[in-house]
């Protein structure tokens, strides 16, 4: 696909408005995004930090950063992009020689140009494509190794947990047995087990692949490894007064950030019989947001991928 194709496709960034304003984005403050996907969080942050603002932002998919590039060449000399892991962070930060940061951004949906790209194997709406959901294409796992390789306790764990998929065990006993005959290879011959393996009454709620799509997903990409890790660092690499703000798209992410936050927003954890704190635990943030923001109604009706995702604010203090 070529830049001016790229350039036409429409890209809606889920809840724009409402991580912007989050962030509280000033001139000539220094921002992270993490998430750089199709660059719509990523253009927001330039434009509301002109005309002296920087941006570092960061992604795996080669494709995204080519596209991001074209997309913010109005901003040239104001932005860094770089191939890597925002789970990386501590490492990019070191390799910047940046000491504080005044504003990070995170969205951890997956981009919708990588769902839209039927080949990549994300999308269960396309039937004849190879098992992938690779977002970093260097990867050596895929989804069909996951399928056909994964003993079938794991694969029930993961359906389990990060599917929260309730027919886990039946979908996986199909798996396994079809395995045997033959390897499962395409979107298509995934999402024919899974429907045969889903009483009639509960497909109503959605396509009946959705869970176990997104807990592949999860596993070949290990999005929830080290999350909670990586926004401890984060929250505490902002200058006094800078934000962090992220968006998540299932339980099991937004869980992992809320945690994350309370612990840095906790202050003192001594047995309180004890007469005088000894662990030394000091408040770092404030949390902005006690319940997480979620989109409006206009942007429910407009953008579709908005209903699950989920926004959290903290401030460095």
């Amino acid at each position: 696909m070529n830049l001016k194709t790229m350039a036409e496709r429409k890209h809606v960034s889920v809840m724009f408005d409402e991580c912007m304003d989050g962030l509280n984005i000033k001139n000539g403050g220094l921002y992270f995004d993490g998430t750089l996907g199709g660059g719509g969080h990523s253009y927001g942050i330039l434009e509301r930090s002109a005309p002296n603002g920087k941006l570092f932002a960061t992604d795996l998919d080669d494709y995204a950063i080519m596209r991001a590039t074209e997309r913010l060449k109005e901003f040239d000399g104001r932005f860094t992009l770089i191939k890597d892991n925002f789970k990386n962070f501590s490492a990019v930060k070191e390799d910047l020689g940046i000491d504080g940061f005044d504003g990070i951004l995170l969205d951890l949906g997956v981009s919708s140009f990588q769902l839209d790209d039927r080949s990549r194997g994300f999308s269960y709406m396309a039937t004849d494509v190879k098992l992938d959901m690779r977002m970093n294409k260097d990867n050596p796992l895929t989804a069909e190794k996951v399928v056909n390789e994964y003993s079938e306790k794991e694969l029930k764990k993961i359906l389990t947990e990060y599917g929260e998929e309730r027919f886990a065990f039946q979908i996986v006993n199909n798996i396994v047995s079809a395995r045997k005959i033959k390897r499962i290879e395409t979107t298509g011959e995934l999402i024919e087990i899974i429907e045969k393996s889903i009483p009639k009454k509960f497909k109503q709620d959605g396509h009946p692949a959705k869970r176990t799509f997104q807990a592949i997903r999860i596993e070949v990409n290990g999005e929830l490894d080290g999350l909670y890790e990586t926004v401890l660092s984060m929250a505490r690499s902002l200058k006094k007064g800078g934000r962090i703000a992220i968006l998540t798209f299932h339980s099991l992410e937004d869980r992992i950030v809320k945690n994350a936050f309370k612990e840095l927003e906790c202050d003192c954890v001594c047995d309180k019989s004890l007469p005088v704190c000894v662990c030394g635990k000091k408040k770092e943030i404030n949390i902005l947001t006690r319940h997480p923001i979620t989109a409006g109604e206009k942007e429910l009706k407009e953008n579709g991928r908005a209903k699950s995702a989920k926004l959290r604010v903290a401030e460095k203090i």
